[in-house]
């Protein structure tokens, strides 16, 4: 960032500061039971507005990252608004009848644990800036989440997935690549969309992926995948000088620009239905794959943690139990006593 950007953003984030610090007469006036004070939109938006260049920037979260807190923020401050409050006057119960409404509205527990880390993020960050003296979305409990194992395909499910693209025509080499490579290393969608030339190092079998927050990993890429990496490459390489344009990403849609998470998903469904799979497909569910395929055959858990890019290995953890009823299910199944 440059001087005058950085000089910029301070200002930014000054201004909101004093907005704070220094409560307008609205915000000071008490309000009689049952009445809402007015509250003031603009004091909300230049908070979330530096909150939003704070985690863009200086966190350097991916793009999907900020815009989920950008959309679950947004939501917050629009329910203050209709109570007549701003920030400066947020307390425990605003934040509770916040999640309460997310309730009625019928999200998950999970989601509703999304938006109150959200919060948690966003008013840490007003404290630390002095902006506000505590936190009130620490002050109310996250909901309880049932542990819902991770789903995973068998391996000859797997087989019978990487089959289907039609490898006599161009789209079917660009998707048997992708599909080979989403299997062969367990990326997330966002990460396997966005891979570049460079990324590849095809003599050494790696391939190098910027995950979450621009954080970079090495993942090995098996045999499989590399025969179908180095036949796409080749015709993308001739199709690129005949197009006469570069594009830096390595999978292209039919018009030549980069293939999108969303043109992926309907790839992988599409795939998924030929292979008669009946589980519901989704790029996740082959990065679920992955991982548990690996921990069955003696991966060590360390070892998968960092090739899924998990910054905390309790994530990981969760194919663990994958395990567990896996083998209660063998045991019930093939033992005479069970």
């Amino acid at each position: 960032m440059s001087e005058q950007d950085q000089g910029t953003q301070s200002h930014k984030r000054a201004d909101v500061v004093t907005s704070l610090r220094r409560p307008t007469n609205t915000q000071e006036r008490t309000c009689a039971p049952g009445q809402a004070s007015e509250g003031d939109p603009q004091l909300s938006d230049a908070a979330l507005d530096a909150f939003v260049d704070y985690v863009r920037v200086e966190k350097g979260l991916a793009l999907n990252s900020v815009a989920s807190y950008h959309r679950d923020l947004t939501e917050f401050l629009a329910h203050l608004q209709k109570l007549g409050k701003d920030l400066s006057g947020v307390g425990r119960e605003e934040v509770r009848s916040y999640l309460t409404q997310l309730y009625h509205r019928g999200l998950s527990a999970r989601s509703v644990a999304r938006h109150l880390v959200s919060l948690r993020n966003f008013f840490r960050f007003l404290m630390k800036d002095g902006k506000i003296h505590h936190n009130p979305a620490a002050e109310v409990d996250a909901p309880r989440l049932d542990q819902n194992l991770p789903k995973y395909l068998t391996a000859d499910e797997v087989e019978a997935l990487l089959r289907q693209p039609d490898v006599s025509t161009p789209l079917g080499l660009r998707d048997k690549a992708l599909l080979e490579v989403l299997y062969a290393t367990g990326m997330r969608v966002s990460e396997l969309v966005g891979l570049r030339w460079e990324d590849f190092e095809l003599g050494v079998g790696v391939v190098r992926c910027h995950g979450k927050g621009g954080k970079e990993r090495l993942i090995p890429v098996g045999k499989s995948a590399l025969r179908a990496l180095e036949e796409y490459m080749r015709l993308r390489a001739r199709a690129a000088l005949a197009r006469k344009r570069h594009v830096p990403f390595l999978f292209l849609n039919r018009a030549g620009g980069k293939l999108s998470r969303v043109g992926f998903w309907k790839l992988i469904t599409k795939y998924g239905r030929r292979a008669g799979i009946t589980t519901s497909l989704s790029p996740h569910l082959v990065r679920h794959s992955f991982a548990t395929h690996l921990l069955e055959r003696g991966a060590d858990l360390r070892s998968i943690q960092l090739m899924l890019g998990h910054s905390d290995i309790s994530t990981t953890q969760i194919y663990t139990h994958v395990m567990k009823e896996r083998l209660k299910q063998v045991y019930h199944t093939h033992h005479p006593r069970a």
